[in-house]
């Protein structure tokens, strides 16, 4: 009878895990996108990340669409405004210097572009590191910039 009762308290005993500290030591965001999430994740919970992200996202959309939009009706109407004064006769367009000046400026690019390209790269590398350390305000960002597009 004493090794039955010796049994059963081996069977019984438990450990008590306090849930808060748990939580606080083991987030899901580190088991899902690495143990360094970034220095902002150390400092915001998750829902405050992604709606400091969806804010910035939406105002940076909202203020793309406009003034793309401003930007894109001057552009036009200036073309219009153009085409009809040459069509009146107030421009003649010398197409033959516009023809040689476009080439002179292909030139000059393919010889700047080739001198460009290490530094759009370390900018590319320097985003993308970025985003991965940030990945949750990154993601609110995104959805909010889709958002301020559309609105």
């Amino acid at each position: 009878m004493a090794d039955r009762r010796e049994e059963e308290s081996d069977d019984d005993s438990y450990e008590v895990v306090d849930l808060t500290d748990y939580a606080r030591r083991h987030q899901w965001w580190s088991r899902v996108f690495g143990q360094n999430s970034g220095p902002i994740a150390e400092k915001y919970s998750v829902a405050t990340q992604i709606m400091m992200g969806g804010v910035t996202g939406w105002c940076a959309g909202y203020l793309f669409q406009r003034v793309g939009k401003i930007a894109a009706t001057a552009i036009g109407g200036g073309f219009l405004l153009l085409q009809i004064a040459n069509h009146s006769g107030y421009v003649q367009v010398d197409w033959k210097k516009v023809e040689k000046d476009v080439n002179k400026a292909k030139k000059h690019l393919k010889k700047k572009a080739n001198k460009a390209a290490p530094e759009i790269n370390t900018f590319i590398e320097e985003s993308t590191e970025f985003v991965k350390k940030n990945i949750v305000l990154s993601s609110g960002f995104v959805g909010g910039f889709l958002l301020g597009l559309a609105s």
